[in-house]
Formats: structure tokens, C-alpha cells, sequence
């Protein structure tokens, strides 16, 4: 049965954007600084784009990220407990009606398991229910399908897209089926058609393969995509071209945008899974993470041809590729008619902190 809300399309205007700031608990210790002055960016571009940011903050940070912040930032603070921060994979989805614009919309939760299981997640798979869904005005649904925000990429006619090698990955649900996966996507998220492409991956992508950083719509039948083409000897051409060649059969009237590949390597010699595709959409604006290679540049144009209506504006985030993952990977929009009145007003008076009885 298809749910008659539908998952909303990123380009949709949004109220908020949800980050979670890095603590000294979480991986991003050996670069803690770094990363979270890349945040401030992050806050920042959000605020200029006339989105407010919902930021979960370790109880014993609160101090110190207001001093960080200035004053008419628009962020409301909420002391939390998680176990890391990307929160495009744990944080609420949100649906909509397709025949609407102001119905008030509805969050949508899966389970999150880290990963299929490769670290702890039981804090952050609590943090819906415990911060984020008492500030929506309709209640949280939820599911016990294990899927990420990440792993699903969706455009204004319900066609959803994901990638083979996550939804079977046995330890997310083990046992469940292509199948199994587009009836809870329509029960859940009211699309009308699932696209699950079997190729492409980046090495060192601890998703399995999340199609945030690997294939993006846009809201005029175009498809960006993190291609290989500028590096024909690279271990990732054959895989990636595969998959323009798929988005081509599976989407024929959409124009691709091929993205180049970076190369990039940690301390260790492993390869990091950089990728352009792994923007955020912010009304009217595409934030595009730049990484200090020499393929920023040619990306930030493809991008701009993609989204003509958007000012795109990069962000460096060479130190979250450090941790295996980028801009996209941390946020996650709320779209308008979706948090109750007096969250969008505490958004406007500046720095704030949410009450909660779970910090």
C-alpha cells in the first residue's frame, strides 16, 4: 500500500537543518578543532541561506559552542547523548503531501544500526525520540526496517533511488528482499517507484555504498553523479562508469552531469571516500564540499550547470573525508511546515537552548 504522504524532495524549502556537533567521545578526537570550525562554516552557510540550525551538543559543550557562535546566529542548542554525528543517517526523514504545500508534514524515522552493525549506534538511534520529535507538529513515525537517510535520494515524481550492496547487506535486516525494501519504501515514504542501482562504490565507504555519494537528482530531470571519467586508470572507473551507464538505461530522459574524483589518501595510505556528489540543498543554495584537490574547481562548475537556479557555495571539508564521510553526511534538512510554531520562533531570536529531560 502506498502511504499518501511522500518523502520531500531536498530542494524543497526548508526552516531548519539538523547537525549534531563533534564531541570528544566521538572519532573526530584526533582532528576535534578542525572539524568543528568546519561546522561553524557549515552553520554559518546554513543562517545565510534563511535556514535555522537544530544542533544536539554534548551537555558539557554547551558553553563553549555558544561562546563560539555569535549572538543572532539562528541555532537552538539541544543538550543530547549520541555516539557520533551524522545525522543524515539517524535523523528524522520528512514527508509531505505531493498535492499540498501546506499540509503540515510528518517525520519518518527507520532503525539505524550503524551500519549493519560496524559500530555503536544505540544512543543515536534514540535521538528522534528523545530530542527531535517533540519540536515537529506531527507525531514521529517510525519503522523498524533498518535504512539511512543517506542510503535514499528522491525526486518531485516519487522516484526513489538506493544501491544494492547497502539494502542487502545482511546485518541492516537480514533476510529482507529487493522486494521486501520497496514495500516498506512505498508504506513508508509514499514513493511510487524504487530504483536500486547494483554498481558503484567508493573505497573507504563504510555505508556500503549510500547513494549520497554516488548519485543526486535535480529538479529538472538531471542526474549528478560521481563519476570516474578524468581517471581512466583508476581502481573506481569501471565500477563508476557502470553506474552512469545504468542511470542512463534506468533514467534515459534525464541529463547526467558527471562529476571527476578526487584522490585522496589518510596518514595510512587508505583511500577516502571523497565525493562531490555528497552536497547539501538549502534554499535556493547548493553547499558543495571541496576537499583542497585540483578536481574542486571543475566540480563547483558542473554543479553550478546542474542547479542553475541555486548560488552554489563550496565548503571545505577535507577534514570530514578524514572520517569517511562529508557534508551531506552530517546534516539533515526540515522542511517547512514540519516544527511547531514556537521552535521557528525560538530560531529567530538567536542562540538558545532546548529543555529536555534526556541529556
Amino acid at each position: 500500500m502506498q502511504s499518501p504522504r511522500t518523502l520531500i524532495p531536498e530542494w524543497a524549502s526548508v526552516d531548519a537543518v539538523m547537525l549534531a556537533w563533534p564531541h570528544a567521545t566521538t572519532d573526530w578526537a584526533p582532528w576535534l578543532e578542525e572539524a568543528r570550525q568546519t561546522y561553524l562554516d557549515v552553520i554559518a552557510a546554513v543562517n545565510r541561506y534563511h535556514a535555522g540550525v537544530i544542533l544536539l551538543c554534548a551537555p558539557d559543550d554547551v558553553e563553549d559552542v555558544k561562546s563560539r557562535l555569535s549572538a543572532n546566529a539562528s541555532v537552538l542548542i539541544v543538550p543530547a547523548r549520541y555516539n557520533d554525528t551524522w545525522m543524515r543517517d539517524y535523523g528524522f526523514l520528512t514527508c509531505g503531501s505531493p498535492d499540498s504545500d501546506d499540509t503540515v508534514c510528518t517525520p519518518v524515522e527507520f532503525s539505524f544500526n550503524g551500519w549493519g552493525q560496524k559500530f555503536d549506534a544505540s544512543e543515536d538511534n534514540q535521538a528522534n525520540q528523545r530530542y527531535l520529535a517533540g519540536m515537529c507538529q506531527s507525531p514521529l513515525i517510525s519503522s523498524p526496517v533498518v535504512a539511512e537517510g543517506g542510503a535514499l535520494e528522491i525526486d518531485a515524481q516519487g522516484r526513489l533511488l538506493s544501491t544494492a550492496s547497502c539494502l542487502l547487506n545482511p546485518k541492516r535486516n537480514n533476510g529482507m528482499s529487493l522486494e521486501d525494501y520497496e514495500i516498506t519504501f512505498k508504506e513508508m515514504l509514499g514513493c511510487r517507484e524504487v530504483i536500486v542501482f547494483q554498481h558503484g562504490h567508493l573505497e573507504g565507504d563504510d555505508t556500503d555504498g549510500h547513494i549520497d555519494t554516488l548519485v543526486r537528482f535535480t529538479p529538472n530531470k538531471g542526474l549528478v553523479i560521481q563519476a570516474a571519467d578524468n581517471r581512466p586508470q583508476d581502481s573506481h572507473y569501471d565500477g563508476l562508469s557502470a553506474l552512469c551507464e545504468e542511470c542512463h538505461t534506468r533514467l534515459p530522459d534525464h541529463q547526467q552531469f558527471r562529476l571527476p574524483l578526487p584522490d585522496m589518501k589518510n596518514d595510512n595510505g587508505e583511500r577516502l571516500p571523497a565525493s562531490y556528489a555528497n552536497f547539501l540543498i538549502c534554499n535556493r543554495a547548493v553547499l558543495v564540499p571541496i576537499y583542497g584537490q585540483p578536481e574542486d574547481d571543475e566540480a563547483i562548475e558542473i554543479i553550478k550547470n546542474a542547479y542553475p537556479d541555486h548560488i552554489v557555495e563550496p565548503i571545505d571539508c577535507s577534514v570530514l573525508v578524514r572520517q569517511f564521510g562529508s557534508l551531506h553526511c552530517i546534516s539533515m534538512q526540515v522542511p517547512v511546515n514540519t516544527l511547531k510554531h514556537e521552535i521557528i520562533n525560538t530560531l529567530k531570536k538567536g542562540v538558545s537552548i532546548y529543555a529536555t529531560n534526556h541529556a
